[in-house]
């Protein structure tokens, strides 16, 4: 006798993991009179798959910001919630929006239903993340309630059961002529509860179509005795298991055909039905009999066989496919595919290709030009694992900002003003302010350069970089920007994609210019971690306010140490202001204007900080910096002779490092060391 299971432990936990509501409602099965009832209740069901997939990505929420004075709005579907960012796209929110424009036409019936929608980009540009979000979100939504839909089995007097091939929609089985009389009385009965007129399209599928003329004939005629012989089922889109969710992928021209797309003969089946024009003897497991009432992906869609389009033409503009030996059946289904520019540019070059290209909408899916949404894509894929413990070496700051930041600046065209660098139209993008541009001026910039974003590098190759930066053996237990972009500048001599040197001499010249650029952001963090003694730099401001009280009303300045009163410092004052590049002509405007804000403060009972002025703030920092630095020698880490008392205040330093800027202890001593040899060399920027 089986002894009855005790779940405990492990098994414990699984059973109390369980969803055994949920896996009740997804399998849910009922007679035809109750799927009526239920679209009474829930007229969303029996929505198409362009109004499903609409839905799915706009129940994820939305949120509006303006850039440059145009409204944008940002669809967090694309966050990728549902796999942890793991399909995450980043930085193109202008161009998914026109995006999600157009599946919102599609969804209201405007047209772009009978399109096929086709992404269009350089390599690496998210086309396919995008495409991947789509089948897995809407996978995901047909398993919650708000996203449910549901199709039919004929469960015949002989007790077979035959599933609808097609996952059709349950309301195709009403007869045509009859439908017009249901439907409008349907959505009377719905009437202020649907976002979308419910209504039926076409008819069965083949072999439904067989069977409904079979049946009906066998109860002579009576509808409503041949549909107790339906029941309708709830139905679950899954990629893995072909249902509702098609992918193709285009073979070398000899392997290609188009029975991939609609279906093929079952001929083991033909002896059992004794005809090949039978729909049971027919497999209906092409692409788009698989992705019937949901999506379906073509990779590399210009790279089809010229066979192919015809059958894609009527899938868009008809919604209809046609088996082999059967007439034509309709589909409902969200049509995309991808391709990059070289194909596109071959479609538009062929006049056979016209009819396709009156039947597409192109989405162009560039590149990020926003560097800190480029860095987001690296720190996705690597900051987690590395913090995670699948890769033992820590990633210092600042390395996969700066190779996000050369990525970006292949990707940008050279400015056309003479004055403006193209890093510092990096920084434009990112957000950035500069002294005399506008957002009319960066708004100008992106309308003036042509092919911005289509072309550069691609987040892969850096990736592929970043990665071999981990995985090599230095015996360092972190990796710095360094090393990345030495990796970087590297792999351009075997590029498979780059082939044209001037471009490959200008991105090592680019190279140059991050490296710069990190430079001059790990001398400011060293100056930073040596002078922010909180303490200290209070008391230099609180100095320096006393010297400026002084100065402004004609006064002098108590002595603590003497007792005395002696004239303002004016080569205090100076030492900090010129810190800022506040000249002599503008000192007495200066320390009057600052002044006047204390006297502000003070008359709405607020005591001045110095951190609520930043420029005198970061005066402070320099003017410390500078005054501790000699004591700290830090010069002295390269000749690797430091006495005692220099090495304490030198792990202070490496500790706020830490602390504040999340170095670990081997890259907190390296950055020290590298900054330490450029103040050897006399090379300080202040």
């Amino acid at each position: 006798m089986t002894k009855a299971l005790n779940p405990s432990g492990i098994l414990g936990m699984i059973a109390g993991l369980q969803d055994l509501q949920s896996y009740r409602e997804q399998n849910w099965e009922g007679s035809f009179s109750e799927y009526l009832d239920l679209v009474k209740e829930r007229p969303a069901v029996t929505r198409n798959a362009y109004q499903r997939l609409y839905d799915m990505i706009v129940s994820f929420g939305t949120e509006n910001y303006t850039e440059y004075k145009k409204p944008i709005v940002r669809y967090k579907f694309f966050d990728d919630s549902m796999d942890n960012g793991k399909d995450a796209v980043f930085g193109i929110d202008v161009h998914l929006m026109k995006l999600l424009n157009t599946l919102k036409s599609a969804a209201l019936g405007l047209g772009p239903e009978k399109r096929v929608i086709l992404l269009h980009g350089p390599v690496g540009s998210a086309k396919s993340s995008i495409v991947r979000l789509f089948k897995k979100g809407i996978e995901w939504y047909s398993r919650q309630p708000e996203g449910a839909l549901y199709t039919f089995s004929w469960h015949l007097p002989s007790g077979e059961i035959v599933h609808s091939p097609l996952h059709e929609e349950p309301l195709r089985l009403i007869p045509i002529e009859m439908r017009k009389v249901v439907l409008d009385e349907l959505n009377k009965s719905v009437s202020g509860k649907a976002k979308y007129r419910i209504d039926i399209e076409g008819d069965l599928d083949p072999v439904s179509r067989y069977l409904y003329k079979d049946q009906i004939k066998e109860c002579g005629g009576d509808w409503l005795q041949m549909i107790e012989r339906i029941k309708v089922r709830r139905l679950l889109l899954s990629e893995k298991d072909r249902v509702g969710i098609g992918t193709f992928q285009p073979k070398d021209e000899k392997n290609q055909d188009s029975t991939e797309l609609t279906g093929d003969i079952n001929y083991r089946r033909i002896a059992e039905f004794g005809s090949d024009s039978d729909p049971r003897a027919f497999n209906f497991d092409g692409e788009f009999c698989v992705a019937n009432r949901g999506i379906i992906e073509f990779v590399e869609m210009l790279k089809l066989d010229v066979a192919f389009l015809y059958d894609l033409l009527g899938a868009s503009q008809e919604h209809v496919v046609k088996p082999k030996k059967f007439a034509q059946t309709m589909i409902d289904e969200v049509i995309i595919g991808h391709t990059n520019e070289p194909e596109y540019r071959r479609l538009q070059s062929n006049e056979f290709m016209e009819a396709l290209r009156d039947r597409t909408i192109k989405i162009d899916v560039p590149y990020i030009t926003k560097w800190s949404d480029e860095a987001r894509i690296y720190k996705r894929d690597f900051l987690p694992r590395a913090h995670g413990g699948r890769v033992h070496r820590h990633i210092a700051p600042h390395t996969l900002e700066m190779a996000a930041m050369w990525a970006v600046l292949t990707r940008l065209e050279d400015p056309k003003k003479a004055n403006l660098t193209l890093l510092q139209k990096l920084k434009l993008y990112d957000g950035r302010t500069l002294h005399g541009y506008t957002e009319d001026n960066v708004k100008e910039l992106r309308k003036t350069a042509v092919r911005e974003a289509l072309d550069g590098v691609s987040p892969r190759y850096v990736q592929d970089k970043i990665s071999n930066a981990l995985v090599r053996d230095t015996g360092a237990p972190s990796i710095n920007a360094f090393m990345v972009l030495n990796e970087l500048e590297g792999g351009l001599r075997n590029h498979s994609l780059i082939n044209d040197e001037d471009r490959k001499k200008r991105y090592r010249e680019l190279i140059g210019v991050v490296k710069k650029e990190y430079e001059e952001i790990v001398k400011n963090e060293v100056q930073k971690a040596i002078a922010s003694d909180e303490n200290a730099i209070m008391r230099l401001c609180g100095n320096y306010i006393d010297n400026v009280k002084a100065f402004t009303q004609k006064e002098r300045v108590r002595n603590a140490f003497t007792g005395g009163y002696d004239e303002p410092d004016e080569r205090m004052m100076r030492s900090i202001e010129e810190k800022i590049d506040i000249p002599v002509s503008r000192k007495e405007d200066f320390r009057r204007e600052l002044m006047n804000y204390i006297g502000a403060l003070a008359i709405d009972g607020k005591q001045f900080n110095f951190r609520m002025n930043e420029r005198l703030y970061h005066a402070l920092e320099l003017k410390l910096f500078e005054d501790q630095k000699d004591s700290i020698k830090l010069s002295s880490l390269v000749s690797q002779v430091v006495d005692p008392e220099t090495q304490a205040k030198i792990d202070i330093v490496k500790q706020r490092l830490i602390d504040q800027y999340g170095y670990d202890e081997y890259s907190a001593t390296d950055v020290l060391h590298y900054v330490a040899s450029i103040f050897a060399r006399g090379d300080v920027k202040e």
